[in-house]
């Protein structure tokens, strides 16, 4: 349920207008009820207070307080047990408001208690539990002294009529405060204001007869027509309906006639099971029409996000598939047809893994479990599909579960999107980064990468062999001919050595003139040969300019992959071999020891 705006007074009348209308309640009740000379029988300010503090900000909340406090004070002085109880009175009143709102904004926020089942219950724990405890427990301690009416007795008095009054009129009052009255009136049409008024004519009709012509005691007859009401209507028709019942049932019932006037203990009696009888009839009505209310907005709601559904299902580029917990495809939305080349009907019924590569089955399948394991969750996955047709060679999918009304997983939407361009895009970008710009070999991450391969090989039995290699004398080919010619000789030196390479060799370039070369399938002796072959490469001059002929050597470490060993022992092996080399005079090969 949303949250409700709070009322803002800033006007200095309201707190006055508030005390005013407090005050004239509660000497109404006191003037009317008192019929022991003790507590009312009937009390609905409280109630009000109730309301006007639910339905406005905290920060106006003291001035309300002491208006309120005052009026009871004032009231209780004037028509109900005189001035030396007016001060304790108005305490006691005032507590039993306070604890009852401090609760429901402590559990339902600034939640009203009347849009939602909830907020509803919150309300009426709080009215029945701890407040009116308390309250009727002072209550009746200052009824006790002052009146001759018993402590028990004066506890039932205030206990019944508070919460009895409370749970009739505080909603009622919220719901006025807040303007859902003048809310539906503007909202409704015109045939749901004359089917209202009939009910409501035809609800008043009813409680009139059973309080005014009935020869028998017929008070379970407005019941059916108010529940009519709570279905048609809802709660602003049952808050109307409850408001007619207590105007036509009090007035028969203090008046001694109705089917009430068997209660032959007195008035008090009779106005305290009136009361009863009107809570019984809000507590059936209300909750019932608040839970329709709510269902209408979830229906609401169910329909719009439906329609959004439907849009996009049927005008996206994307493929829309239901799947049930069984895994087999419930819907299927049109473009199904363009994307998959497979028609909607054809695709309903059949297995949804099917129409992925066994290669990436399970992988989606995993997804689709997960999702279904985790409602609310999203879950993406990207896998080859069966039939690839019309460069469709990638789709992404994006599942989400379905929930019941249990909560419980009923079923996966997913979307899937093509993914073909993407992934071309990216396996490009991914061989541009596996490339020195330059000279065209290995990158320095694509190579560690292809060695720590080939180590978890020589793991399992093979045999290869690295290389580090360092040109020769490098810096002063740069100072005398410039790095222009430099780069032109690094990017001559790996052509060169490429020509003398096999099909799964690989050459690197680590850095500067540093590369590195990884020879598959090739033991320590086999490998020197191959370095003795590669340097024969580098014999002639490498030209540069039309009249610029440069001539390199380069100095190697060689090493054997040793599968117990990573990756940083091997490179560590091969260059302590390549150091040795460059100190031995250059142009040269050393095996790692």
């Amino acid at each position: 349920m949303p949250r409700t705006a709070l009322r803002h007074p800033r006007s200095w009348i309201a707190p006055i207008s508030t005390g005013c209308v407090y005050f004239a309640v509660a000497s109404l009740a006191l003037s009317m009820s008192r019929f022991e000379g003790g507590l009312a029988f009937i009390w609905a300010a409280n109630a009000f207070l109730m309301a006007e503090l639910l339905t406005s900000r905290t920060a106006h909340w003291t001035r309300t307080i002491i208006a309120c406090g005052i009026a009871s004070a004032a009231a209780t002085a004037w028509v109900g047990m005189g001035a030396i109880a007016a001060l304790p009175m108005a305490a006691i009143n005032i507590l039993e408001s306070l604890i009852v709102v401090v609760i429901c904004r402590w559990f339902v926020a600034d939640r009203l208690v009347t849009g939602a089942i909830r907020p509803l219950v919150v309300f009426v724990i709080a009215l029945c539990g701890a407040a009116n405890i308390l309250a009727g427990l002072g209550a009746a301690w200052v009824a006790s002294t002052l009146t001759p009416v018993s402590f028990a007795h004066a506890f039932v008095q205030w206990y019944t009529g508070h919460v009895l009054g409370g749970l009739i009129c505080a909603p009622i009052l919220i719901m006025a405060f807040q303007g859902e009255f003048r809310r539906w009136l503007d909202e409704a049409s015109m045939q749901a204001r004359v089917e209202a008024v009939l009910l409501l004519a035809l609800f008043a009709l009813t409680t009139f007869h059973v309080f005014h012509w009935a020869r028998y005691p017929l008070l379970f007859a407005p019941l059916l027509p108010l529940v009519l009401i709570a279905f048609r209507v809802g709660h602003m028709g049952s808050a109307l309906a409850i408001i007619l019942l207590a105007a036509i049932g009090g007035q028969a019932t203090m008046a001694g006639i109705g089917p009430l006037a068997w209660v032959a203990d007195g008035t008090g009696e009779r106005i305290q099971f009136f009361q009863f009888y009107l809570a019984l009839s809000f507590l059936l009505c209300m909750p019932v029409a608040v839970e329709l209310a709510a269902r209408k907005r979830l229906f609401q709601m169910l329909q719009q996000s439906e329609a959004r559904y439907r849009a996009m299902a049927e005008y996206s580029g994307d493929v829309v598939l239901n799947i049930g917990v069984d895994g087999v495809i419930q819907y299927a939305s049109p473009s199904a047809t363009e994307q998959i080349g497979c028609a909607p009907d054809l695709l309903v019924g059949q297995e949804a893994a099917n129409l992925v590569d066994p290669q990436d089955r399970d992988v989606v399948i995993a997804a689709y479990r997960r999702a279904l394991a985790q409602p609310g969750s999203v879950h993406k996955v990207e896998f080859r599909p069966l039939v690839m047709a019309d460069g469709l060679e990638w789709c992404e999918m994006v599942s989400r579960a379905m929930i019941d009304e249990r909560g419980l997983p009923s079923g996966v939407v997913s979307m899937i999107r093509d993914m073909s361009r993407h992934k071309a895009r990216q396996h490009a970008l991914q061989q541009v980064a596996a490339r020195d710009s330059l000279t065209g070999a290995d990158s320095r991450r694509a190579f560690l990468e292809k060695l720590d391969r080939e180590i978890a090989r020589a793991a399992m039995g093979a045999r290869s062999s690295l290389f580090l290699i360092d040109i020769d004398h490098f810096k002063s080919v740069n100072d005398r001919f410039g790095h222009g010619a430099g780069d032109r000789v690094l990017s001559a030196f790996v052509e060169r050595l490429r020509l003398g390479l096999r099909t799964g060799d690989s050459i690197g370039r680590l850095g500067g003139e540093e590369f590195a070369i990884l020879l598959a399938n090739s033991d320590i002796d086999r490998s020197s040969m191959m370095c003795e072959r590669l340097r024969a490469l580098l014999v002639d001059p490498i030209l540069v300019e039309a009249s610029v002929a440069i001539t390199i050597t380069f100095s190697a470490g060689l090493v054997e992959l040793d599968g117990a060993s990573d990756r940083s022992a091997m490179l560590e092996a091969a260059d302590k071999a390549l150091y040795r080399a460059k100190h031995s005079g250059r142009n040269c090969l050393r095996l790692a020891a």
